[in-house]
């Protein structure tokens, strides 16, 4: 089953539960994917769809932040409601341990020792951790692993 079906079926058990937060959510990410295919005229694979949920996590997390600056705790616990929900659908988030032996290893393959080639090694990284890891996250491990 693919990851738009399966968010298709979430869809419609949402509508019989009567979720609003859950099924207002799934039904924005599916908005997501049928606009991104629309617009490049290609269907997205699970990857793509990976990639896509992993972006709107980024972006909620991002107005998490900004509300909770701004004293909207309000706002903020719905954008927290929205990740929890597109989690659900994203693959087992990957443990510190587990990234910094995968950081430890893409380091030792590539080569590098400075910061300056750090680009080289996020590049190795993001196709290994893609919708498995914040990537703010890879890029602080990675920073302070070669300092």
């Amino acid at each position: 089953m693919t990851l738009v079906e399966q968010l298709k079926d979430a869809m419609k058990d949402a509508m019989r539960a009567k979720d609003k937060v859950r099924l207002g959510t799934i039904r924005m990410a599916l908005a997501a994917v049928k606009q991104v295919e629309i617009d490049t005229q290609v269907e997205l694979d699970n990857d793509g769809v990976i990639k896509l949920l992993t972006k709107l996590v980024k972006q909620r997390r991002d107005a998490i932040k900004q509300y909770e600056e701004a004293g909207r705790q309000d706002l903020a616990d719905a954008e927290a409601a929205e990740v929890v929900v597109l989690q659900d659908f994203l693959p087992q988030q990957l443990s510190e341990a587990e990234l910094e032996a995968l950081i430890s290893k893409a380091v030792a393959d590539s080569g590098v020792s400075s910061m300056k080639d750090m680009g080289k090694v996020m590049g190795l990284l993001q196709s290994q951790v893609q919708g498995r890891a914040d990537m703010a996250v890879v890029s602080k491990l990675l920073k302070a692993q070669l300092s």
